[in-house]
């Protein structure tokens, strides 16, 4: 009985055996399977992305978008320029592109290094300028072509790009053919306006609340002169690049102030169309002038902190503490010299 138990659980041993051999074998042979599955779905996912990027760029290649009929808004932010782009966009034969940071993608990267970096052939934003300055001429011709399918040959594409001003000689000098406006505000004005919307209860701070909790941020104090300056070197590194780029620019640009907008609009606008040598209706312009107005703007939008402030330069004179506009003064004294002479 004994040995008959014995060769009982032999064959037992090897039937188990048998069987996990077969699974291992089972399984073995799904392995090449399964990873040939997998190889062909990732080949149709790219051949799908694939077809995607050659219709792109066959858009793009058939693209109505003329570099000569874009046309740039640099400056610094809190300047004017949500007004005033809505009201070119509102124009017929003109649509807006409301900040793309095309300037901030290549402006943040290549102006905040060191000079050695800039000059090191490695760094792929280095001494090789001609071969750069065209991928970012193409990017933004092809980016602007798939955003914008249906602009027509003649239309005009005006890009809203205050916050990526430190990236406007970059892009003046890929697209020279384009048209530029140089947008400017009172850097005193400027700083009492983020600080206003930075505030607590600010619709800056309350906009992107969650974000400064997560990350600890705390509001600026409203006699904070430490976030005076910093937002004074903020403009200043913005609208000193845009002026370098609108004072190398040899096609069609001009120079448009805030205040000179604020006083009289349509004036305003009528000069700066014709600086560009571009051609409008009248009637059409003091519509839209009349739309955008600050009397236009429902009063319950309008306010301390609100999107919509003051709209009253040389307010920052009520705004700031004696500290804080000496501070920006400083800070910004060769734009405010040139600009804003006294």
């Amino acid at each position: 009985m004994p040995v008959f138990k014995q060769h009982i659980s032999i064959a037992v041993r090897g039937i188990r055996a048998f069987l996990n051999l077969e699974a291992g074998v089972t399984r073995g042979a799904s392995e090449p399977r399964r990873a040939q599955r997998q190889v062909a779905n990732r080949n149709r996912e790219q051949g799908h992305r694939d077809g995607k990027l050659e219709r792109s760029l066959a858009r793009s290649a058939a693209s109505s978008v003329r570099p000569e009929n874009i046309l740039w808004i640099f400056g610094s932010g809190r300047s004017g320029s949500t007004w005033l782009s809505s009201m070119m966009g509102d124009m017929s034969g003109q649509t807006l592109w409301g900040e793309p940071w095309v300037g901030t993608l290549f402006g943040n990267f290549y102006y905040n290094q060191d000079e050695g970096l800039r000059q090191n052939p490695q760094f792929i934003l280095g001494r090789h300028r001609e071969s750069w300055l065209g991928s970012i001429r193409h990017l933004v011709l092809e980016a602007a072509a798939a955003t914008f399918p249906k602009l027509k040959k003649d239309d005009y594409l005006v890009i809203k790009e205050p916050n990526g001003s430190i990236g406007a000689p970059l892009l003046m000098e890929a697209l020279p053919e384009s048209r530029m406006i140089l947008l400017v505000r009172d850097p005193r004005d400027v700083v009492a306006s983020v600080l206003d919307a930075r505030r607590e209860g600010g619709w800056n701070f309350e906009r992107n609340k969650d974000h400064r909790q997560r990350f600890g941020k705390q509001p600026p104090r409203k006699d904070s002169v430490k976030f005076a300056e910093d937002r004074a070197r903020k403009y200043l590194q913005n609208l000193g690049n845009a002026k370098l780029a609108y004072d190398a620019h040899g096609g069609p640009k001009v120079l448009v102030r805030y205040e000179e907008l604020r006083a009289d609009a349509l004036g305003t606008m009528k000069r700066m169309y014709s600086s560009l040598g571009m051609p409008v209706n009248g009637e059409e312009l003091a519509r839209v002038v009349e739309k955008y107005s600050w009397e236009n703007i429902p009063e319950e939008e309008k306010g301390e902190g609100k999107f919509y402030r003051k709209a009253s330069p040389g307010s920052w004179r009520e705004d700031l503490t004696p500290e804080q506009a000496e501070m920006v003064e400083r800070v910004t004294a060769p734009l405010l010299k040139e600009l804003y002479p006294e």
